[in-house]
């Protein structure tokens, strides 16, 4: 029997040049398992504002893309920073671009918080956001990784054991749950 490659699109809620989120997936990517190909979605700051009427005649050539990219994943794994308690707008703005698609409904998604000491609100409206716009949340593959924050490197990330331990568990649990989808 062969394995099953599973491909998560990476989608980092931040669009800071040096962001812990994104620095927590490109961490990821290097710990992920096997079984697992993990892609960092790059696009999020060539979005144009969502506007329901662009839906209507085409949808942009970026939000295609995006749609395109989450309909090629097996799953999403979501690092998404807190900004005035809550979710940043240019994070919403690539949400608002999934809700009309037909590749987002059913997908499942695990969250990756790369800062505990204060980022549940952000967390908690996101889950909100993902239930409504009917993506499956993977509650076991939900975790918290606590991060220095911004400045914060792939490399810091990857030099402490603490973090990498907490990265494979939860690549662990995401790669549990999608194994489980193809057994079912």
């Amino acid at each position: 029997m062969s394995a099953v490659t599973r491909r998560v699109l990476c989608l980092s809620g931040s669009l800071r040049g040096h962001s812990a989120n994104t620095a927590a997936l490109q961490a990821a990517q290097a710990l992920a398992p096997a079984a697992l190909e993990l892609v960092l979605y790059p696009g999020m700051g060539e979005l144009p504002l969502f506007n329901p009427d662009d839906e209507v005649v085409a949808v942009p050539p970026a939000a295609r893309a995006l749609r395109e990219a989450v309909g090629q994943a097996d799953a999403l794994l979501i690092a998404c920073p807190e900004y005035a308690h809550g979710v940043p707008g240019a994070f919403k703005n690539l949400l608002d671009w999934l809700v009309g698609s037909l590749e987002f409904p059913g997908k499942p998604v695990a969250l990756l918080n790369a800062s505990g000491r204060g980022s549940h609100h952000a967390q908690a409206a996101l889950v909100e956001i993902l239930t409504t716009m009917s993506a499956r949340v993977l509650g076991g593959a939900c975790s918290t990784v606590d991060l220095p924050g911004a400045g914060c490197s792939r490399e810091d990330v990857l030099a402490s054991p603490e973090r990498c331990a907490e990265l494979r568990a939860l690549l662990a649990a995401l790669d549990h749950a999608l194994a489980a989808d193809l057994r079912s």
